[in-house]
């Protein structure tokens, strides 16, 4: 694990991280104009899978800054149980970390 880190490098890590999350902010936002307008709409689906990918964060807030699918219960419910289920992954993998470096 620790030979893997210092492949990758955390810094790569938390850009990975921001980016996914700046992207699952900027689809509900371009979704929600889509709507608006009824152009092609994003899948629901691809939504969920920017959550899951690491965008949970982003996602979120972007649907509660557009007003958008939070009357779907699929996303009230869904998208911040995927974030605290990362949430709680990623606190276990630093808490191994700590323990691997200490």
């Amino acid at each position: 694990m620790k030979e893997l880190i210092e492949i990758i490098g955390i810094k790569y890590v938390i850009i990975y991280f921001l980016v996914a999350n700046l992207v699952g902010f900027l689809s509900m936002g371009i979704d929600k104009f889509k709507a608006k307008r009824g152009y092609w709409r994003i899948p629901e689906g691809t939504l969920i899978m920017i959550t899951v990918l690491g965008g949970g964060i982003g996602t979120l807030i972007g649907m509660y800054t557009f007003r958008h699918k939070t009357k779907k219960l699929k996303f009230t419910v869904g998208i911040p149980t995927i974030l605290i289920t990362e949430v709680i992954i990623i606190i276990m993998i630093i808490t191994d970390l700590w323990k691997l470096f200490s």
